[in-house]
């Protein structure tokens, strides 16, 4: 069963796409844990001691 043949230039691109949407994804998860942090020190300071 012969499946679809890239050529170089297909295989190149899809390398490509797939490292920036793997950048992309590590960047949302740092911006989500970012927020967080932050979220979670401005609540800290607004406790009761």
């Amino acid at each position: 069963m012969s499946g679809i043949i890239l050529t170089p230039e297909e295989l190149a691109a899809r390398k490509r796409r797939n490292v920036f949407i793997a950048v992309a994804i590590a960047a949302f998860v740092l911006l989500v844990f970012a927020i967080t942090m932050a979220q979670l020190q401005a609540g800290v300071l607004e406790r009761p001691l």
